[in-house]
């Protein structure tokens, strides 16, 4: 590992191979914490590269639990996290708003790592037990339209890393890599990013893959549509920046979308928007990154997802999802 960080301290980058045989021998343990805990900072204080992207996400997804789910034909909806902002957990919401709306989901997620309040943190104090089971996230999609996909339990690279993450307490690489390595790979995805740069990089591997996608980063950081300010769209045939009435919504206030200062009160933001007893604001930020993921799913004009959105949200669809999801689980 020496060598590795002294090349890394010059600035030099890795190629593919390199970067996917250093994250194997980590998951491996071949490295102590303090190593390893160099390495990751090393990339928060530059750039990654696209072939070191590509080199981290093979070796993850190599070592990972895959799961089949692709009868379903199932979407994820999911953001990198890491953009600091603390708000409620809009994908969360947002996938739950596009299973009531009849679009199975394999949604992707973990702890939250740089927020108080990551997807796995609001599910698992709402009462969702995680699921590593096909036959089981079969049945879930089957009854409820939607699975979640526990990050830790289908990455056992992910456990020699995240004491680390946790202790440094910054975004680091592993959440560039999270959309990229759900255990159900599936072909259609709703994504956002905490940087323009991270954006043109997926933007790269989807098609490269022939992914349907989309690619949300909001303008002021964002890694979602946070109606704050404009946000740049990148899909299959389009790129575009939109305003807030693009999707018929005025603009909100950072403190409109907040997420509480506790999982306690993340979980009970959650609980009360899936009830569509949400503020104007929070339903708002909701249906828009909900409907954008239903567009990229159905290829419909975003009104028109708009209107499915609601009518999952406001009709308790979305709510209907949750309870089936919990009965499950």
């Amino acid at each position: 590992m020496k060598e590795i960080l002294e090349h890394l301290y010059l600035h030099k980058t890795l190629s593919k191979a390199e970067a996917k045989t250093i994250l194997i021998d980590i998951a491996s343990g071949k490295y102590n914490l303090y190593q390893t805990a160099s390495f990751l900072t090393a990339f928060i204080m530059r750039n990654i590269t696209l072939d070191e992207l590509k080199g981290f996400r093979e070796a993850l997804l190599e070592l990972c639990h895959r799961v089949n789910l692709s009868e379903y034909n199932a979407m994820d909806v999911c953001g990198t996290g890491g953009d600091g902002k603390n708000t409620f957990n809009i994908s969360t919401l947002s996938s739950f708003v596009v299973a009531g709306a009849g679009i199975p989901v394999a949604k992707h997620g973990n702890y939250g790592v740089s927020s108080v309040s990551g997807s796995s943190n609001v599910l698992e104090q709402s009462g969702i037990r995680f699921q590593a089971e096909e036959k089981k996230l079969n049945e879930q999609l089957d009854k409820a339209n939607i699975c979640f996909l526990h990050a830790p339990q289908y990455h056992p690279a992910m456990k020699f890393v995240a004491p680390i993450r946790k202790e440094l307490g910054v975004k680091t690489f592993f959440n560039m890599l999270g959309p990229l390595v759900n255990p159900a790979q599936p072909n259609i995805q709703l994504v956002g990013v905490f940087s323009l740069e991270l954006a043109r990089m997926y933007q790269y591997l989807f098609q490269e893959e022939q992914m349907q996608y989309t690619i949300i980063h909001s303008l002021d950081g964002f890694d979602e549509v946070s109606l704050t300010d404009e946000c740049k769209l990148i899909s299959n045939n389009d790129e575009q920046i939109v305003k807030p009435d693009y999707f018929g919504f005025d603009a909100v206030s950072l403190e409109a979308i907040h997420g509480g200062k506790t999982v306690e009160e993340a979980a009970e933001i959650f609980s009360m928007i899936l009830r569509g007893e949400g503020t104007k604001a929070q339903n708002e930020v909701v249906l828009a990154n909900a409907a954008l993921a239903i567009q990229t799913y159905k290829k419909i004009e975003i009104m028109d997802a708009i209107e499915k959105a609601k009518d999952s949200l406001f009709g308790l669809k979305a709510l209907q999802s949750f309870n089936a999801l919990k009965r499950l689980a």
